[in-house]
């Protein structure tokens, strides 16, 4: 049997895993369930992923600048909840969110996986958008639909 993972604080077996990947270095933690309980890992209301992340640090320069004029939340209430306070704050905190997210991920775009030497393929000619069938198009398409299937013209019905 393999080697159980043991809780970085205690010893004891390690239910929760935590990975911070911070400039491609990988900080892992393993916690119990007590002691992630403790920490307030395993309880949204008391974990804030703002706390591990660089651009919240304490004292940086901007912290507290913000503030949403609809709810009234500061960049530092943001940084102590981890937590919007309405949808305007997404607006608000745009830019903070970007240099946040582009510190935790390569970029602020969701770009998935691609296996090595693949291309995305560019269209040479751009598709054009067709006009929208009226209503005596469809009337028309419908009634020769009608016509194939009674005269069991059931190769043409599927065409139309």
């Amino acid at each position: 049997m393999g080697q159980s993972i043991t809780c970085h604080s205690c010893e004891k077996p390690a239910t929760v895993h935590l990975t911070q990947i911070v400039e491609n270095k990988v900080h892992k933690v393993d916690l119990c369930e007590e002691c992630a309980q403790a920490k307030g890992v395993t309880n949204p209301e008391g974990f804030s992923m703002a706390d591990f992340l660089p651009s919240f640090e304490a004292g940086s320069p901007s912290e507290g600048d913000l503030v949403c004029e609809s709810c009234g939340l500061t960049q530092k209430e943001f940084k102590k909840n981890g937590r919007f306070g309405c949808a305007s704050c997404y607006d608000v905190f745009k830019q903070v969110l970007d240099d946040m997210l582009e510190g935790m991920h390569a970029g602020k775009r969701h770009v998935g996986r691609m296996p090595d030497g693949f291309e995305v393929p560019v269209a040479a000619d751009p598709v054009e958008p067709q006009p929208e069938d009226t209503e005596e198009d469809i009337s028309a398409l419908e009634q020769e639909l009608t016509e194939a299937v009674e005269a069991e013209e059931y190769e043409r019905a599927a065409e139309i």
